[in-house]
């Protein structure tokens, strides 16, 4: 099998970048398509239900028409609504806990974060992915979970500098031309906030519901009410609030300390009518074996710390029958 580059991802993102922009300024010439003033000075008496369906028919035109990933069933989206809350290390141990709870599914792990790719470090994989007979990147695996991520293509310390048509055809090959097999499972690390990337995906692929990641922090749990509203208002299901951070129990005393308060993102899952998933500690085992590469579900795999995600898989998979029944 041949092996996949940057430099011939980077021509290929460039040549798609440019179709782009030639089909969408050739699509802004038509001069013949009615705006939707011009449809409602000409047409004032038009009932108003009529005239909504007119213009979402009008607004639908330029989306994307979902199309499901090869031999995946089920794509679970990590998300939080800003960085730094462990959305990463949680996705992480999300699939693994997946795995761990029911060995008989077979679960992959997309990382979608293009300018911070975080999964090759965690997962502790390095190199370049291959391409398989039918031209498609293979991914890499480790802790029987087929990763994919744009730190396989990259240098560790290289900036990805693109604009947001490169990065968005990136995420077009991530999802498309990636050999994934059969996965009951893809689980999929999104990039913080609610921008471009997190459009795209729930544009372009079904997503069967979205895992949002906060501490209890006010300030965390303001952005991940945004990211929660926007599933929303995109159809996305979501399947609730993982509350990361939730107390720090000292080694020596075992005195619990709220470092980030308590019980914040529970109380915006009551708030949100969604479900609370569970809660993550704030533990230096989750830290240090997130270093190393080696996840505390399968290094510490009786820890409580490994228990706790694998709860918060058990409730995501509850919620998944829920949602699709």
């Amino acid at each position: 099998m041949a092996q996949f580059t940057y430099s011939r991802l980077s021509h290929f993102l460039k040549i798609s970048a440019n179709k782009a922009t030639f089909i969408r300024q050739g699509t802004e010439i038509n001069h013949g398509a009615p705006c939707c003033l011009q449809f409602t000075r000409c047409h004032r008496s038009v009932d108003s239900k009529a005239l909504q369906e007119r213009q979402k028919q009008q607004m639908a035109r330029g989306l994307p028409k979902q199309k499901p990933i090869t031999g995946v069933k089920q794509v679970i989206v990590v998300a939080s609504g800003k960085g730094g809350v462990g959305k990463s290390t949680t996705a992480v141990n999300l699939a693994l806990g997946l795995m761990a709870n029911n060995p008989s599914k077979s679960v992959g792990l997309l990382d979608a974060d293009v300018y911070g790719p975080s999964i090759p470090k965690l997962m502790n994989l390095k190199g370049n992915p291959d391409l398989s007979d039918n031209n498609l990147m293979v991914p890499l695996t480790n802790y029987g979970i087929p990763c994919m991520s744009m730190g396989f293509l990259v240098e560790d310390v290289a900036p990805i500098v693109w604009r947001g048509l490169m990065v968005m055809s990136a995420i077009e090959k991530l999802l498309r031309q990636v050999d994934w097999g059969s996965l009951d499972y893809l689980v999929v690390d999104m990039p913080p906030g609610t921008g471009d990337v997190q459009l795209s995906i729930t544009q372009n692929i079904p997503v069967a519901g979205a895992v949002i990641v906060s501490t209890p922090q006010d300030i965390a749990l303001l952005d991940a009410r945004r990211g929660a509203e926007m599933f929303k208002k995109v159809h996305v299901p979501v399947l609730g609030l993982v509350q990361n951070m939730s107390v720090f129990q000292c080694p020596k005393c075992n005195h619990q300390t709220h470092i980030f308060g308590s019980d914040g993102a529970r109380q915006l899952a009551d708030t949100l009518g969604v479900k609370f998933l569970g809660d993550i500690p704030l533990h230096l085992n989750i830290r240090e074996m997130s270093d190393r590469g080696t996840p505390v579900v399968v290094s510490s795999p009786d820890s409580p710390e490994a228990e706790a995600y694998k709860k918060v898989a058990s409730v995501v998979v509850q919620r998944l029958e829920e949602v699709s029944s």
